[in-house]
């Protein structure tokens, strides 16, 4: 995410205004965008571990029941719009909380639209 655009600081000022719900996967995806970033040499491991920490300044709330809807909802939402099932657990939850939606992957993008979720 290219936080210069001005879509993502208005996404950016919500988190660090109200609060942010994630799957619980999320700090791995997070963790392993950075770690191959730094095996591609985008970044070093002072920027990752400047990235984490300023992430963990935001309030940004684990769902602690992402396990529980993966083999049924979210499997569901991953075939019905072609998404990976770690894709389809962002879908998932938002539905489940009715939560706005805040990404950049088209496929996601859509499926959420799809499924009148806002904030796609």
């Amino acid at each position: 995410m290219n936080l210069c655009e001005k879509s993502d600081h208005s996404t950016l000022n919500r988190i660090v205004q109200s609060r942010a719900w994630v799957p619980s996967l999320w700090p791995l995806e997070v963790a392993n965008s950075l770690q191959m970033a730094v095996r591609r040499h985008r970044i070093d491991t002072a920027f990752r571990d400047a990235s984490l920490a300023n992430l963990a300044l935001l309030n940004i709330q684990m769902d602690p029941d992402t396990a529980n809807f993966a083999w049924n909802d979210t499997l569901r939402l991953a075939g019905r719009h072609d998404l990976t099932p770690y894709d389809a657990t962002y879908l998932e939850l938002a539905l489940r909380l009715s939560l706005p939606l805040a990404t950049r992957d088209s496929a996601l993008r859509k499926a959420a639209v799809d499924r009148k979720v806002s904030g796609a």
